[in-house]
């Protein structure tokens, strides 16, 4: 039997009764994908940037430049606006299906990516490797930058963020640095599949990799060239060729989006950060609603992590998958996708409802 979770006025959700993966089909191999609710003619081409969509600079507080993405809205009034915020390493582009729906379905939507990743120059001493001094920094700049973009926007409100960017969404809800409408976490970054150790003692680990080290240096082996995609990759993220295959072609085409491991500090700095999000009362503090997708097939983020986060917030729903997920839900076979996204638009459409 599955765990139960709390629930009030069924407002934590899980669903058990799913299909496996096998024999779900592929996405189509021209990789373009039929909208749903939209006309079914339309086509997303996962390789191009949107010609009605505008990559431009955001510039932080200490001059450091951001890049971002925003679509303006396919609806008169807007549905809302949609920020959506990648996970380590990451990159919008990656992203561009599912953002351009919501932007077909009628949300003003945004991108971005962290500083010191993608786009967004580099914090570290080489070119591949992920670094930050504290998550804090993020925090700062999430914090700044939704103040600008929520003045600048429709409502309601809703803040999206995958993996690392789920985990700083909800760190910056837990500090009470943002206030969206609505937050969607898509597999987020609550704790690491990993042996369950206490967050001390890890903590205490990495940091002594720190103290006996360069902080810099990288935390894990990824290949044996810097920046080169290791071979089983794919298989931790989705079950979908396609998909896969158009991040490493985004990877080509852009080769400042190519990162490798994270340095030690960034695991240091992120068991400080779950621990904050882990203190007692931090979570039950948050009065967003708050969806998370998870999937205990992840091999990357815990999926039990994210099964006590929802049930730990006061607003917290979960849409659970298994076998048939791996950890880029957003990123699935259709027949994961479709019912990711539909989850998300009943989500949306019960806690902000369209005016």
């Amino acid at each position: 039997m599955p765990p139960k979770l709390p629930c009030d006025d069924a407002r934590a959700i899980l669903h058990w009764d799913i299909a496996t993966g096998y024999g779900l089909p592929n996405s189509n191999h021209d990789r373009r994908l039929a909208i749903l609710d939209v006309d079914q003619s339309a086509a997303i081409d996962r390789r191009a940037i949107p010609a009605h969509a505008q990559e431009s600079r955001w510039q932080a507080g200490d001059g450091h430049s951001i890049r971002r993405i925003d679509w303006a809205g396919a609806a008169v009034p807007a549905r809302g606006s949609i920020l959506f915020l990648p996970g380590r390493g990451d990159f919008y582009e990656k992203y561009l299906e599912t953002l351009e729906q919501w932007h077909r379905a009628g949300w003003r939507v945004t991108a971005a990516d962290w500083r010191g990743q993608a786009g967004s120059g580099r914090l570290g001493k080489d070119a591949v490797t992920g670094h930050i001094e504290d998550f804090g920094v993020w925090i700062d700049d999430l914090a700044a930058f939704w103040q600008e973009w929520a003045s600048a926007t429709p409502g309601p409100h809703v803040l999206a963020g995958h993996s690392m960017g789920g985990h700083l969404v909800l760190r910056a809800l837990v500090d009470g640095r943002i206030e969206p409408d609505a937050a969607v976490l898509s597999a987020p970054m609550t704790g690491v599949n990993s042996p369950p150790l206490p967050l001390p003692l890890l903590q205490t680990v990495a940091r002594l990799m720190c103290l006996v080290g360069d902080p810099f240096r990288q935390a894990w082996k990824w290949s044996e060239k810097p920046g080169e995609l290791p071979a089983d990759r794919a298989h931790l993220l989705t079950h979908d060729p396609d998909r896969y295959a158009d991040e490493v072609w985004w990877r080509t085409q852009r080769p400042e989006l190519v990162m490798g491991p994270a340095s030690w500090r960034w695991v240091e700095r992120a068991y400080a950060s779950w621990r904050r999000i882990e203190s007692p009362g931090a979570l039950e503090r948050v009065a967003v609603p708050v969806l998370f997708l998870s999937t205990s097939a992840d091999k990357l983020v815990s999926h039990p992590a994210n099964l006590r986060a929802a049930a730990r917030l006061p607003k917290g729903e979960m849409i659970a998958f298994g076998p048939e997920a791996h950890h880029e839900i957003l990123r699935e076979v259709d027949a994961v996708r479709d019912r990711a996204l539909a989850a998300i638009t009943e989500f949306l459409d019960r806690v902000v409802p369209p005016a």
